[in-house]
């Protein structure tokens, strides 16, 4: 039997038969309650059942109204379900997804994040660019990424920043350096160091230098190399020492390189989530930087929680 309806008509006999009403679901629906009459009267009448006994005090479900309702709400469900999800497979099922970020972020934060968002989305193409501070802000201000994980771009206007995690500079030095065994050391430790940094190009240079520059005993420069990785290369060699963001220190070669926490001044720089002000990412670009922001920020969470124990 074809019935005659549309899902107007059953959303309407859901409203009824939750305020038990004519006038308030009338209401909800913007509708007059003549028009919300003749839906329920179509609905009855392609059904061949009465759905509601009506009183001019009152309006019930029938038996036969009250099965009726668990079924309609279970199908209404289903097909919103339905819709969401199609309308997410769609938004999911291909494209390119553009992160920029700094390399540190690579090795801590992306691989299981990244793991999780390409068994949800298979055929979803990451492009990852492992960049300096001023490429990966570079890169999302024209447009280049989709968003970046970087520790500029709160000042830029252009930028919202979001921060995740506060990492802290350490002297970075092979495990058998006499200082290695230091729970924390003052700069004024390190003068008589051979001083291995990155070039002025580099933003940790930047913050290094910003915050060394009322300290009058710091350690003179050695050795300069364009990148992190180039320094703890040396470092790990035995060339030197080097002062180094915390996460740079990688936990794949323990027993070569160790990172003690430099104090006085305390030298720190907030890692954050970046996207450009006023651009809606595409859905598969929001999704998995709502991903990394939960997982930035638990990993965050349980590094203090460690801290304080």
């Amino acid at each position: 039997m074809r019935i005659n309806y549309d899902l107007h008509d059953l959303e309407a006999f859901v409203a009824v038969a939750e305020r038990a009403s004519f006038s308030q679901a009338a209401s909800d629906l913007f509708l007059s309650q003549s028009a919300l009459s003749r839906r329920i009267e179509k609905l009855e009448e392609g059904l061949g059942v009465k759905l509601f006994e009506r009183t001019t005090r009152r309006v019930q479900l029938t038996n036969v109204g009250q099965a009726f309702l668990v079924n309609v709400r279970t199908a209404l469900d289903g097909l919103e379900d339905a819709v969401l999800g199609v309308a997410d497979l769609a938004a999911h099922r291909t494209g390119t997804v553009t992160l920029a970020c700094v390399p540190s972020a690579v090795w801590h934060f992306l691989p299981e994040v990244l793991k999780q968002f390409s068994e949800r989305f298979p055929r979803i193409r990451v492009r990852v660019h492992d960049e300096s501070a001023q490429d990966v802000l570079n890169l999302v201000l024209a447009g280049e990424a989709d968003f970046g994980i970087n520790f500029t771009g709160a000042e830029d206007a252009e930028i919202v920043f979001e921060p995740i995690y506060e990492e802290r500079y350490v002297l970075a030095m092979r495990h058998d350096h006499p200082l290695a065994r230091r729970k924390k050391l003052n700069w004024k430790d390190t003068v008589r160091e051979r001083y291995i940094s990155v070039a002025k190009s580099s933003g940790n240079r930047s913050v290094i230098d910003a915050a060394l520059a009322g300290v009058e005993k710091h350690p003179p420069i050695f050795c300069e190399v364009n990148h992190v990785s180039g320094v703890l290369a040396l470092v790990e060699a035995g060339m030197g020492v080097a002062a180094v963001p915390g996460l740079s220190v990688l936990p794949g070669r323990p027993d070569t390189i160790v990172g003690v926490p430099l104090v006085n001044p305390v030298i720190h720089r907030t890692l954050g989530l970046i996207s450009k002000r006023n651009h809606t990412m595409a859905p598969a670009a929001r999704t998995l930087f709502d991903m990394l922001s939960k997982a930035l920020l638990r990993d965050w969470s349980a590094r203090l929680g460690n801290k304080h124990k």
